[in-house]
């Protein structure tokens, strides 16, 4: 969060970004935190984190739609070299979103493989009907943080490493406007 705080600012340190650094790691990682955000050019979380190479593991997907393939790349930091924070990191105005609620409020699915989006989005679109809210589309942006993070922090192989303190999981909204990170739920304490 003090990487967001000088992105915010503008007040970059861009840490970790040199031939050493490129040395250093060349023969081992161990990142401090690992960052499921959405595929929008918007929203690089390298840069909103102001971090460096080797500082992150980042997927990215639409929406932070997840199935088995990603949930295995995020469980990897963990379970391997005991990356001790997973972000969920969901943001203002996601297309991949807003095209699921609308396929899903006017009946219509969309095309390709964006459908498999679509449907793993759907218990977010699915608690934003029963949430209400005046922009829906926002209201399942971040839904979709919250139960990525709460599936994530019950996952079987993940729980243990929550339950006994050694894993945060994290569910967090960007705002394009401002560039600020917002936490949602599961802060550590």
């Amino acid at each position: 969060m003090d990487g967001n705080a000088r992105w915010v600012s503008g007040d970059l340190q861009h840490p970790d970004r040199d031939p050493n650094r490129r040395q250093f790691v060349a023969g081992k990682q161990k990142p401090f935190g690992s960052v499921l955000s959405c595929i929008d050019s918007r929203v690089p979380p390298e840069l909103l984190f102001d971090t460096g190479l080797g500082d992150l593991y980042v997927m990215r997907t639409g929406g932070e739609a997840v199935g088995p393939v990603v949930t295995g790349s995020v469980e990897y930091g963990p379970m391997t070299s005991g990356t001790p924070l997973i972000v969920v990191l969901g943001h203002q105005r996601c297309g991949a979103v807003e095209a699921a609620y609308k396929s899903f409020r006017d009946g219509k699915p969309l095309p390709g493989n964006l459908e498999a989006i679509a449907r793993a989005l759907r218990p977010a679109y699915e608690q934003a009907r029963r949430q209400g809210g005046a922009d829906p589309v926002d209201t399942m942006a971040r839904a979709q943080v919250t139960l990525t993070a709460a599936n994530l922090r019950s996952n079987q192989d993940l729980a243990p490493l929550v339950k006994k303190g050694a894993l945060a999981v994290v569910g967090a909204y960007y705002s394009l406007d401002t560039g600020k990170v917002e936490v949602l739920a599961g802060a550590p304490s």
